[in-house]
Parts: C-alpha cells; structure tokens; sequence
C-alpha cells in the first residue's frame, strides 16, 4: 500500500489496483499480417468514479486504442484499469481533481503496460502509449459541463 500525507488531515492511500476488464480483437486476421505496416492509431479515455463507502472510492480508467491500415481494422484493444483509492480531509473542490485527475494518472501506466503486451501478444509491433495530462483533461471537463450548464441557464431566466 503507497500512502501519501499532504497534512495531518489529508490522507491518500492507493489500496488496490487491478485490470477490471480486457478486450483484444484482431478482426482481420490474418490478412492483415500481410499489408504494409502504416497505422492509424484512433486512443479514446474515459473515466469513473464509484464511491465504495466512507472515503474509499473505486475510480476506473477505460482506454480504448483502435488501429487501422487504410480501411481495415488492424486491432483493437480495451482495458479498464482500475483502482480502490482511500481519499480523506479533502474539501469538496480538491476531490474533484483528486478523483477526476491524480487517481488516473496513477492507473494510467499499469494500463498502458497492459496494452503493449496485449498488442504484443496479438503479433503486432509493440505500442507504447504517449503520456495523457490529465490535468489538463480535467481542466476541459469542467469547462464543458460549465459551457452545458450557462445555455440551461440562459433557458430558465
């Protein structure tokens, strides 16, 4: 268990991490071991965030990699990495990006490590996934539920 006090009061603990889900499909095998190798890599994210009880919380980061050579769907793999995290002491405001941006980027290499040796083990050259700000995606998360809740708004006055 890795623990990290930022005060007295604030607590973090990472109690778990674990692979929830897998999926790897090469739908145009083995043909598609004979093209040229060009791909076109398409990466989608999502994450969740399941309260457990008290201060413990399950956050989930779904990574979907598609790759492509021109039309053909070379692979496409799918993992939703996991992790139980306990949070506690922290306002309201700091839960979010705790929740939202910190616990992510802490499962974010187990599942790219899961990907490259899926990718690996389905006989294609090996894939290692660029870093993610999460900060950042975070930040324009926000920013769009801020930009759906004005017009809303906008509507009632």
């Amino acid at each position: 268990m890795a623990e990290i006090n930022a005060s007295s009061e604030k607590q973090f603990a990472i109690q778990k991490i674990y692979t929830k889900d897998i999926s790897f499909e090469t739908p145009n095998a083995p043909k598609i071991f004979t093209q040229k190798w060009e791909p076109a890599l398409d990466l989608n994210l999502g994450t969740h965030v399941q309260p457990i009880e008290n201060s413990m919380y399950e956050v989930s980061l779904t990574l979907t990699v598609t790759v492509k050579i021109a039309d053909s769907t070379a692979y496409l793999v799918e993992v939703n990495q996991s992790g139980i995290f306990s949070i506690a002491g922290f306002s309201e405001q700091e839960m979010g990006p705790m929740l939202g941006s910190f616990c992510p980027n802490v499962l974010f290499p187990y599942a790219r490590e899961v990907i490259s040796d899926l990718v690996n083990k389905g006989g294609f050259p090996q894939l290692i996934l660029a870093p993610v700000n999460f900060d950042a995606l975070y930040m324009q998360h926000l920013q769009q539920a801020q930009a759906q809740q004005e017009p809303e708004a906008k509507t009632l006055n």
